[in-house]
């Protein structure tokens, strides 16, 4: 089985099996948060391996993962000479609580009128795991490369693989990785994701007072810690709502525009609220920085009083463009609060993570295959986007092996998925094409023999 059409009839009929297989794995809770019962965590990981044994893999196991969950591995051999392509995914979800809003239950698993999936982790990644079941499964045990497997359990929280990557090199090198966690911007349009925005991370602590005061006595000359945290975060963007930090890199978006449709639809603006920023919208989510105040140390309405606040902390969180140097921003970032003194009250800047950005070498071999792979899949032209998520694993993999291509796909559309939110939710469509495509891609790339 070589042809498209072939593939493509070959992955409709293994469906009803895939989508099973889906609603299995949805219906487990693992998520790898903080507090949360590992054991559905460990459950997941197990059922994982029986995913991939049961598509035809041998040798699967799990692998401890240092201070963290274990993750899933193989490493499936090919012909004599042949590339290697690793498979990406991640079996740990978010948390679902709720509060967000659910119309039905996260982990059970739900077909609606539109065709689509609905449960936590049926897109984000779950998906993304029964892809590569479909893919080995066609693809069957004369392999025309080596294949690994990679599945970590943790992806969504602080993740402990980047780390047990670096320290293994042999185990997770090959010539192309295919990261499984991301999507085009809607249903039946392929893209492939050329550039990653980087995540840096800091906290910022704001003193004005020795202990809270009484805001009647006091209010008026003493200043407010939180007063004065609001004065220092305004100064990080302008009228327009541009992230204007000195030092902090900009850049033009050159691949495919993001339709306005689409981000309206998968980011839930209310009508008439207005978009951020300048430039296209491209340029916007993909190759401009974006400071978000994740969360704030400070009382909640049901237990304010009329005090003034002595101490406040921040925590920021900001998308750095593609081709800047991660720890470069954010030194240019707790550089820019650290001289932000409103009052001269006392501020504290302490870092908390560095995720660097990524930009595909769209010239690789393996990357024009995967176009060629999506064209033929989807019988359309392939978008080349962006993303303004960061998978800090792909920094580890191209240490690991510099010259891999990245490969970065899956069936997480922008406009419906909702992936983080409620209602998340996969089009069974998009998996079947994404299982054809992976199975042309990976024969591709084995007849690149050296």
């Amino acid at each position: 089985m070589s042809d498209p059409q072939s593939i493509k009839e070959a992955a409709a009929e293994l469906m009803p099996e895939v989508i099973e297989r889906l609603e299995t794995l949805v219906r487990i809770p693992s998520v790898a948060f903080p507090g949360f019962d590992p054991e559905p965590v460990h459950a997941m990981g197990a059922a994982v391996v029986e995913l991939f044994e049961a598509a035809g893999a041998t040798g699967v196991r799990l692998l401890d993962v240092p201070d963290g969950y274990p993750c899933v591995y193989a490493d499936l051999p090919g012909p004599e000479g042949s590339p290697t392509v690793l498979l990406y995914a991640h079996y740990d979800v978010q948390p679902a609580p709720k509060s967000q809003g659910w119309t039905s239950e996260p982990f059970e698993p739900v077909t609606k009128d539109d065709g689509r999936i609905y449960g936590r982790g049926a897109a984000d990644d779950k998906s993304g795991l029964v892809i590569h079941y479909g893919t080995l499964k066609l693809l069957g045990p004369d392999r025309p490369c080596r294949v690994k497997i990679l599945v970590e359990g943790e992806e969504e929280t602080i993740s402990h693989l980047e780390a047990f990557v670096e320290a293994n090199p042999d185990l997770f090198a090959a010539d192309a990785y295919v990261i499984g966690d991301i999507g085009p911007q809607r249903v039946g349009r392929p893209g492939l994701t050329t550039a990653l925005r980087g995540d840096v991370a800091c906290t910022v602590t704001v003193r004005t007072l020795a202990n809270p005061v009484h805001s009647g006595m006091f209010g008026g000359a003493a200043p407010d810690a939180m007063t004065a945290m609001i004065r220092i975060l305004d100064t990080l963007h302008d009228e327009n709502g541009d992230t204007v930090i000195p030092g902090v890199d900009s850049g033009t978006w050159a691949g495919a525009d993001m339709d306005e449709e689409v981000y309206r639809d998968g980011s839930s603006i209310l009508p008439g609220v207005e978009f951020l920023g300048s430039g296209s919208l491209s340029d916007r989510i993909w190759m401009k920085p974006s400071v978000t105040v994740l969360g704030m140390d400070l009382p909640n309405t049901a237990e304010a009083s009329n005090v003034l606040l002595p101490e406040v902390t921040a925590k920021l969180s900001m998308r750095i463009v593609p081709g800047s140097d991660g720890d470069a921003q954010l030194d240019a970032l707790m550089a820019h609060l650290r001289s932000q003194r409103p009052w001269n009250c006392e501020v504290e800047v302490a870092k908390v993570k560095v995720g660097q950005p990524f930009a595909v070498d769209e010239g690789h071999p393996a990357i024009i295959a995967a176009n060629d792979a999506l064209t033929a899949a989807y019988g359309a032209p392939v978008e080349s986007i962006g993303s303004g998520a960061s998978i800090p694993l792909v920094a580890s993999l191209k240490k690991v092996a510099p010259d891999g291509a990245i490969v970065l796909w899956g069936a997480e559309d922008t406009a419906q998925s909702r992936i983080h939110a409620s209602d998340e939710s996969v089009d069974p469509g998009e998996i079947e094409r994404m299982i054809a495509a992976q199975t042309l891609f990976i024969q591709e790339v084995g007849s690149q023999r050296d």
